[in-house]
C-alpha cells in the first residue's frame, strides 16, 4: 500500500472514529440544554442554526440549495427525519436518561424491517422476527416494572419511551421516503435544506406549545448547544460523509453499536445517571436483536441522506 493510500485509510478511520465519540456526546449534550431550554425550541434552533452554517459553507463554494421543485419531497423527508425523528428524542430526554435514549435509538433497524415490509420491499424473514422479539422482549424488560408503579416520574419515563418508539418509526418512514423521491439529489445541498425547514417546523411547534416563556440560558447549555448546533450535526455529517466515501458500509454502520456504550458512560461519569442491572440486561438484549434485525444489505437501502440525518 502507498504512503499515499495509507495516510487516506489513517483519516477515514479517524472520521468513523470521530462519528462514534462525536455521536455518542450528543446525547449527553441534548440532556444538558434541557436544563434551560424547552426540547422543541431548542432543536429547532439548533437546525436552523446548523443549516444556515452548512448552507453559507456551500455557498461559498459556489453551491447553492436545491431547486424549488424539491422542496415538498425535501419538507417531508425533514419533517419524518429531523421533526419527528430528533425532534422525539430531545423530547423523550427530559425523562428517559442520556444513555438509555441512545439505546432505545439503536433498536431503529427493528422499524426499517418493518417500513420496508409495508412499503412493499423484502419481506420479514425468520432471522429478522427473531431480532424483533428478542429486542422487544429487552424493551418489556426495561419498561415493565415502571408500567406498575405509577407517579408522574414512571409515566414520564413510559411516555419518553413511547416517544422514542415514534422517532425510531419517522427515521424509518424517512429513510423509506428518501429512497423513492431524493435518491439523485445531492447529499450536502439537501442535508443543508431539510436542516433549515426542519428548524422552522421544530420553532413553529414550540412556539404553539408556548415554549418560548420558558426558555432560558446556562454557561452548561449554552455551551452544549453550540457543541450540538457545529460539532453534532455538521462535524459529525463530514466526518460521516467521510467515512462512508472511503471504508465499507459494514464497518461504518458499526457506530450504532459503539455510540449507546459512549453515551451510557459519559452519563454514568459526568451527568451521575442510573443504570441499574436490569437496565444493563435490557440494553445487552436490545442490541443482541439490532445484531440479528440488521444486515450490510438493509444498511445499503438506506439512501445516504437519509443515514446521515438520521443521526443525532
Amino acid at each position: 500500500m502507498s504512503p499515499h493510500g495509507l495516510s487516506q485509510r489513517q483519516k477515514a478511520i479517524g472520521a468513523f472514529l470521530a462519528v462514534c465519540l462525536i455521536w455518542g456526546t450528543t446525547y449527553l449534550a441534548i440532556r444538558v440544554t434541557l436544563e434551560t431550554m424547552p426540547p422543541f425550541l431548542m432543536a429547532g434552533l439548533r437546525f436552523t442554526l446548523a443549516g444556515a452554517l452548512f448552507a453559507a459553507g456551500l455557498a461559498s463554494r459556489g453551491r447553492g440549495l436545491p431547486a424549488v421543485r424539491f422542496w415538498w419531497p425535501l419538507t417531508v423527508m425533514s419533517f419524518l427525519l429531523l421533526v419527528l425523528g430528533n425532534g422525539g428524542v430531545v423530547w423523550a430526554e427530559q425523562y428517559v436518561t442520556s444513555g438509555m435514549t441512545a439505546v432505545i435509538v439503536a433498536s431503529n433497524p427493528y422499524w426499517m424491517v418493518g417500513v420496508e415490509a409495508l412499503a412493499g420491499g423484502d419481506r420479514i424473514t425468520g432471522r429478522a422476527l427473531l431480532g424483533l422479539t428478542i429486542g422487544f422482549s429487552g424493551i418489556v424488560l426495561l419498561v415493565w416494572p415502571e408500567l406498575g408503579g405509577g407517579g408522574a416520574t414512571a409515566s414520564g419515563f413510559v411516555a419518553g419511551i413511547v416517544a422514542l418508539q415514534i422517532a425510531c418509526a419517522g427515521w424509518a418512514w424517512g429513510s423509506s421516503w428518501s429512497k423513492r423521491h431524493t435518491q439523485d439529489q445531492d447529499v450536502f445541498t439537501t442535508t443543508a435544506l431539510q436542516m433549515l425547514l426542519a428548524g422552522v417546523m421544530l420553532l413553529a411547534v414550540g412556539t404553539a406549545l408556548g415554549e418560548w416563556k420558558d426558555l432560558r440560558f446556562s454557561a452548561r447549555s449554552v455551551t452544549a448547544f453550540f457543541y450540538l448546533a457545529t460539532v453534532g450535526a455538521i462535524g459529525g455529517f463530514a466526518a460521516y460523509a467521510y467515512a462512508l466515501k472511503h471504508l465499507p458500509m459494514a464497518l461504518v454502520s458499526l457506530y450504532a453499536y459503539i455510540n449507546p456504550i459512549i453515551a451510557v458512560a459519559l452519563g454514568m461519569l459526568l451527568l451521575g445517571e442510573p443504570f441499574s442491572a436490569r437496565a444493563g440486561a435490557a440494553a445487552a438484549i436490545v442490541l443482541a436483536g439490532v445484531a440479528f434485525v440488521r444486515t450490510p444489505a438493509l444498511e445499503e437501502r438506506v439512501p445516504e441522506t437519509a443515514r446521515m440525518n438520521r443521526s443525532r
